[in-house]
């Protein structure tokens, strides 16, 4: 469904400085415009490639009968960015934004949701996903998951994430509507959105006082690389990540080596 949104907002964005000109009158040097000005907002080149290929898929399915006879996007690379490596916690900045005890009936949801996401690498998308059904799985000390292209994986769950997830599961029902399956909900009983989970594990990290914008993504790179630093077997970081080539799993590799350098 992600993928699915931004491919929207790519095509959108295509139509909007299209303009008036027809798309079967596009040419290569218009793309290239298209790509500049894109740039000069403040795109990087991955969110160019990104949008490159959404307008090339989109523009070999007008050539499939809709009477396009040439895509122009064919010939157009996006700039290369530099490449960065994810910001992690370390695992004392962990541990403390973890370890605070919970205040209250959102902070234990809380708690339990960024036990899990840390302690399992989970996508913001699969935790939102999560529903009830996995509650015996969690006592047993594994997870399934459905993430990207609609690819399921089990990954085991922590001993702290159990504790966490038990005591919220105790008292989710005080919370939750009756008709609800999903394990994470709202003060008005519903699914909690990816957005409001974000916001929450910032305002965690705030009081905190880690000093750093936190977001889901950050505790599913610090679990890889605290998992590398600890394990050194990057193909099972690698499984439990869900990623479909362990070229993606490697960037891990550098952080890891920046840590021994550091020691």
């Amino acid at each position: 469904p992600l993928t699915l949104e931004s491919y929207g907002h790519d095509l959108a964005a295509l139509l909007s400085l299209a303009g008036a000109a027809p798309l079967d009158k596009l040419k290569h040097h218009d793309i290239r415009r298209f790509v500049a000005q894109l740039h000069g907002r403040g795109l990087s080149g991955r969110s160019l490639a990104r949008v490159l290929s959404a307008w090339r898929g989109f523009f070999n399915w007008l050539a499939r009968g809709h009477g396009v006879t040439q895509n122009p996007c064919l010939s157009v690379r996006a700039p290369k960015s530099k490449k960065a490596l994810p910001s992690v916690l370390s695992t004392d900045q962990a541990y403390a934004l973890l370890e605070r005890e919970a205040d209250g009936l959102l902070e234990l949801r809380d708690r339990a949701m960024f036990e899990l996401c840390y302690s399992s690498g989970l996508r913001l998308a699969e935790l939102a996903g999560l529903d009830c059904n996995v509650a015996q799985d969690l006592a047993a000390g594994e997870v399934t998951v459905t993430g990207k292209r609609e690819k399921t994986r089990t990954v085991p769950v922590g001993a702290k994430a159990r504790a966490a997830l038990a005591a919220w599961l105790t008292r989710r029902g005080e919370m939750a509507a009756a008709d609800c399956p999903a394990l994470f909900v709202s003060r008005r009983g519903t699914r909690l959105s990816m957005r409001m989970i974000q916001l929450r594990l910032d305002r965690w990290g705030r009081r905190a006082g880690l000093g750093a914008h936190v977001h889901p993504h950050m505790l599913r790179h610090s679990f890889a690389s605290h998992m590398l630093q600890s394990s050194g077997d990057l193909r099972a970081v690698q499984e439990m990540l869900g990623h479909s080539s362990i070229g993606t799993t490697q960037v891990y590799t550098h952080l890891d080596f920046m840590h021994l350098a550091k020691v």
